[in-house]
């Protein structure tokens, strides 16, 4: 399939700016695959769709505060660093994304925080990911993280960061509630509708909660540059399933019961992990698998997502796993009845 068979009109004023008021009451639009039944419910009515026995399979990965706010050296020209990935925590080396690009050159030092609590130096500017700097911090490695931390800002989307400031309560707003182990720069935002309550109701039915890791890098918000998707390259990812895990998903699929997968990384992950076609491995590295239509999916049978954006990979996973003319059909109902759309928006549940 092409790029350009992903393309429908997305009005502006469908995308989110803000989450809603609380997790598990954004809207909730359930397709049935077999039927192509469409209904309207709110994200609380999930526990409706789940049987004592089923799985529900979550990314627990945590967003790091990775915008940087600093200066430029002699000029003083205000730069901003998106922290992609630590490559050497001893000599404080990472990969970024520095904005504006096109002034920083090798050598060039850039300040941090007040009275310069934190200095860089790029060493190299020709990454695909953007440039590479060497923070200069003579401290423990805790020390140093801990800093980075009390910086650093919530990495929202940019369409989000041009809507409107970013806001103190983005922080726990752009976080699902089971979140622990730190690593994205994108929050799993499909996460982002389950709340405690939901949770507890769900523990009471005898719902089985199993978790994956999956730290989204900043391919999550790369838009595809090529019609023939076969020719398209995901970043690489880090992920970890484990044994655990897999043994429990397993268990409930052969006793026949339902498997649904959270979100595009979870369900990317989940399918990273399949060697052998139907068997879930323990999985520890890094993932660039990009799934588009044609694909069969070897795990979870149902899926919660987000409303994604016209040509993204996200959106194009999910046509792969509901159906693409089906889903097309879905999505233009779902923009009458005017469901909001990405990071903080509705939600669907496939069935």
């Amino acid at each position: 399939m092409k790029l350009s068979q992903f393309r429908f009109n997305l009005p502006k004023e469908l995308i989110a700016e803000k989450p809603p008021r609380n997790r598990d009451e954004a809207r909730l639009l359930v397709l049935h695959r077999d039927t192509g039944e469409v209904e309207h419910r709110v994200f609380k009515d999930f526990i409706n769709y789940v049987d004592a026995g089923d799985v529900v399979v979550a990314n627990n990965t945590k967003v790091f505060p990775a915008l940087l706010e600093g200066e430029k050296e002699k000029t003083g020209a205000r730069i901003e660093v998106f922290l992609l990935r630590e490559l050497n925590a001893e000599t404080r080396l990472w990969d970024v994304i520095v904005d504006p690009a096109r002034k920083i050159r090798i050598g060039n030092k850039l300040y941090f925080g007040t009275n310069d609590a934190l200095v860089a130096e790029v060493v190299d500017n020709t990454t695909s990911r953007g440039r590479t700097i060497r923070f200069l911090f003579d401290g423990k490695h805790e020390e140093f993280i801990s800093l980075i931390k009390s910086m650093g800002r919530t990495p929202l989307p940019e369409e989000l960061r041009k809507l409107r400031d970013i806001e103190k309560n983005d922080a726990d707003n752009y976080q699902t509630i089971y979140a622990k182990y730190e690593g994205s720069v994108a929050a799993p935002i499909a996460g982002l509708h389950f709340s405690r309550e939901l949770l507890k109701r769900m523990e009471i039915k005898d719902v089985r909660w199993e978790e994956l890791t999956l730290h989204a890098g900043v391919g999550e918000f790369k838009a595809i540059e090529v019609e023939d998707l076969s020719k398209h390259r995901m970043d690489a990812e880090e992920m970890h399933l484990d044994a655990t895990t897999c043994d429990h998903i397993m268990q409930a699929k052969e006793n026949g019961k339902k498997i649904f997968c959270v979100g595009t990384t979870t369900m990317r992950a989940l399918e990273s992990a399949v060697t052998i076609p139907g068997k879930l491995f323990p999985f520890d590295g890094w993932t660039n698998k990009f799934i588009y239509p044609p694909y069969d999916f070897t795990i979870a049978n149902h899926m919660v997502t987000n409303f994604h954006h016209p040509m993204s990979h996200q959106f194009i996973m999910v046509s792969a796993f509901a159906g693409h003319e089906l889903l097309m059909q879905t999505y233009q109902a779902a923009i009458k009845e005017k469901y909001r759309f990405s990071t903080y928006g509705d939600a669907m549940l496939i069935l």
